[in-house]
């Protein structure tokens, strides 16, 4: 199995659509060429220590509300969800406002947090103390997607600059929603300035390469 891995003549077939599984050949050397994507990844900020300090249960119910309104914002701004891995969810956007539309659902999901699920939980556990935080962070590049595992247990693993700065983006400091100039430089106007301020604040991050550019803002989008 390992012999047929490592081969540099694939098959590679390009496409604007996010592909799934079953569209990609699992033994083999298949991939799927998305030429620009844009890559969001939402992630609860301390999940260790809520589990270590609160209920199992209490826990629970915080991953579940909090992917399952990630996953509605996510779905309902045109993206397509590719894995969850523990606390944080991953999709991707696709088309000619893909950027737009991938910051939008990043503001939406931290507008939701603020204005439904902490009010939530400051209800039902009124003495937990427990403030809810995440991070969201986007970036555009080329992918290339290929299907990984084995038969009967497998899934797409992407390989390209968005899904690897978009994860590493919620790991920075920073204000809640976190995206590279790639994207920065696609959003419309009312994106970047609203009643007449500045929304981004902008930076260098040496974790993410030298001359690389962070842009983070705690700007909602409200769904109201």
């Amino acid at each position: 199995m390992a012999q047929t891995c490592f081969n540099h003549e694939w098959l590679v077939e390009r496409t604007d659509i996010v592909p799934a599984p079953e569209d990609l050949t699992l033994n083999g050397t298949h991939a799927k060429d998305l030429q620009f994507a844009t890559v969001l990844y939402a992630d609860l900020d301390g999940s260790t220590d809520m589990v270590d300090t609160y209920y199992w249960w209490f826990s629970a119910g915080v991953y579940k509300a909090y992917l399952a309104c990630a996953a509605d914002i996510i779905r309902g701004e045109g993206g397509v969800i590719t894995s969850y891995d523990g606390d944080r969810v991953m999709a991707v956007f696709t088309g000619a406002n893909q950027c737009v539309d991938a910051v939008r659902a990043a503001m939406k999901i931290t507008y939701v947090v603020g204005a439904v699920i902490q009010p939530v939980i400051n209800t039902k556990y009124p003495d937990s103390g427990f403030v809810l935080r995440q991070t969201v962070g986007v970036d555009a590049s080329s992918l290339h997607a290929a299907r990984i595992g084995v038969r009967g247990d497998n899934d797409i693993v992407w390989v390209g600059r968005a899904a690897n700065w978009a994860a590493k983006l919620t790991a920075l400091p920073g204000r809640p929603v976190r995206i590279t100039k790639a994207v920065f430089d696609l959003l419309a106007p009312e994106f970047i300035i609203h009643e007449g301020a500045y929304v981004w604040h902008v930076r260098e991050e040496a974790a993410l390469g030298g001359g690389a550019h962070v842009f983070d803002t705690d700007y909602i989008y409200t769904m109201e």
